[in-house]
């Protein structure tokens, strides 16, 4: 599950600015030209937040993802065009989308010098597929995958029906890390600040301070050849304030996710460059069926019809996005099709559009008429999500309702989603991969974050997977999606972009929606 995969950001508290202020020579606006001479060979990222781990498999938001391409591989990767390309498998051929043949490369090495093996790699699949040693991603593995050796250098991938889309599975993006046997099995908390990680990615993990940083330097035995930067430093933020000070001192390279309303701010810092994308994002409201007042349509309309999309949108997304009116974004749902095409198919999608007056009828229709009280979450890492609650909150009051928006870590986040924690939440899902059914085969999956239960939703999320006809896929995906938005089970709101901002010591070479799904540390130049 990718939460922002996965998830991602809220308001910072002015406390904790002050505080990192005290102790980072970040939050000194001058010095610049120092920091950067003193970080010759290393590249600083800054992150909207921070990771608990180092083992994607068991926290799946979407920083954890572009951490782990600097230092993990799938048999297969993804290029900058969203294309599935060779990775520690250098071939893979399917000539029935249900047995996979994957020939791994001869010449990959783990981090530490040891060649990568038949056993690692049917090793990795194992944890991947264990829901107990991989959690946040097991789910990407159909119940009853088998894999084995078929060659010297060859393992062949059974599933138990065909799926045109497992290709994306054995990625980086999707489910699985290959790590070497005898370092995971060693480990006594693998992807810990004891343990670290151990995997095949041109930089290897050499500290690591949850809540702080994660340091990484060049690896020296990565197939794909040598990279710019001799270290790749990661700096977790939990306030957005003081990373923008981290970038103005030339303590920061690389600032991803920056906040809508701090885009300009970082264009008016000399010599950076601050470059949007379509992050093929879904943002939406989910409601739990099996929560009351939720259990309840009438609510679930009431609620829904209290967001006001365009406003969201135009206001405090800045025009940085686009109006959701269904789950799979366009451009993801039209990687084989076109984007015209996929928005033309979900052109008739029921939605419950924002009318405070049809939100009070069906309230009156409810089974709490005279309103409740509920809550909404968002993660501290973004805060559009914050100010969109803030948003959606005052419209409700309007109608009798009273929402409670508070933000936590996004860790916990990640955790309480589609645990049955809440009635109401916030979904902000970024796709990782080019499957065009990426987003609705989770959101409607059968370990949807809902915990909606529809025998035909489910059974055409099944179908689409096994579409060979790419309009056959897009037509099963866009039905499904009718039925849960004609249920309101999820409450579209946007399909984003997103902002990274580049200090003038690095620049991106092939900066597209997919930049941070390749290895793309090794897609940077710099400058010193």
């Amino acid at each position: 599950m990718h939460i922002a995969r996965i998830p991602r950001t809220a308001a910072a508290l002015a406390s904790v600015a002050a505080m990192m202020c005290a102790t980072l020579a970040a939050c000194a606006p001058s010095g610049g030209t120092a920091q950067s001479a003193s970080r010759e060979g290393t590249i600083a990222v800054g992150l909207p937040g921070s990771l608990s781990t180092l083992d994607t498999a068991h926290e799946t938001g979407i920083i954890n993802y572009y951490v782990a391409q600097v230092v993990s591989e799938g048999l297969l990767a993804v290029d900058k065009n969203g294309q599935l390309i060779p990775a520690i498998a250098s071939s893979y051929h399917t000539d029935d989308a249900q047995t996979w043949v994957f020939d791994i490369r001869p010449d990959a090495l783990f981090q530490d010098g040891n060649p990568v093996t038949i056993d690692d790699v049917l090793f990795s699949i194992d944890i991947a597929k264990d829901p107990d040693k991989s959690p946040s991603s097991a789910s990407y593995w159909p119940a009853g995958v088998q894999a084995a050796g078929s060659g010297d250098n060859q393992i062949t991938i059974t599933l138990p029906a065909p799926a045109v889309n497992f290709g994306w599975t054995v990625t980086a993006n999707g489910g699985l890390w290959i790590t070497e046997k005898s370092f995971y099995e060693a480990a006594a908390s693998y992807g810990s600040s004891a343990d670290l990680i151990m995997g095949t990615g041109p930089y290897k993990a050499v500290s690591f301070q949850p809540d702080s940083k994660a340091v990484f330097t060049k690896s020296g035995t990565w197939w794909g050849g040598d990279t710019p930067a001799q270290t790749i430093e990661f700096d977790f933020f939990s306030d957005e304030n003081a990373r923008l000070l981290a970038h103005k001192s030339g303590q920061i390279d690389i600032a991803t996710q920056v906040p809508t309303d701090q885009v300009s701010q970082f264009q008016g810092i000399d010599g950076v460059n601050v470059l949007t994308e379509s992050d093929r994002s879904y943002v939406g409201l989910t409601f739990d069926q099996n929560i009351e007042p939720f259990d309840d349509i009438h609510v679930r309309k009431a609620v829904a019809h209290a967001v006001d999309r365009d406003t969201i949108v135009s206001s405090i997304l800045k025009g940085q996005a686009s109006v959701a009116t269904g789950i799979e974004p366009p451009d993801q749902l039209g990687s084989e099709i076109g984007e015209q095409a996929a928005a033309d198919a979900q052109a008739g999608l029921p939605i419950d559009s924002f009318d405070l007056d049809a939100a009070r009828a069906e309230l009156a229709q409810s089974k709490v008429p005279g309103g409740f009280s509920a809550e909404l979450t968002y993660p501290s890492s973004i805060p559009d999500l914050g100010s969109t609650a803030l948003a959606i909150a005052d419209n409700l009051k309007q109608i009798g309702v009273n929402l409670t928006v508070s933000s936590k870590p996004i860790e916990e986040w990640i955790s309480e989603v589609g645990s049955g924690t809440y009635g109401l939440s916030f979904m902000s899902y970024t796709s990782t991969t080019g499957d065009p059914g990426e987003v609705a085969g989770w959101l409607l999956g059968p370990d949807n974050p809902a915990r909606y239960e529809n025998a035909q939703v489910q059974a055409l999320i099944a179908s689409q997977a096994t579409q060979t006809d790419p309009s056959a896929r897009v037509t099963d995906i866009v039905e499904a999606e009718r039925i849960a938005q004609d249920n309101t089970i999820y409450s579209p709101i946007w399909w984003g972009k997103t902002s990274t901002a580049f200090s003038s010591r690095v620049t991106p070479t092939q900066y597209t929606p997919y930049f941070f799904n390749t290895p793309w540390a090794a897609s940077l130049e710099l400058t010193r």
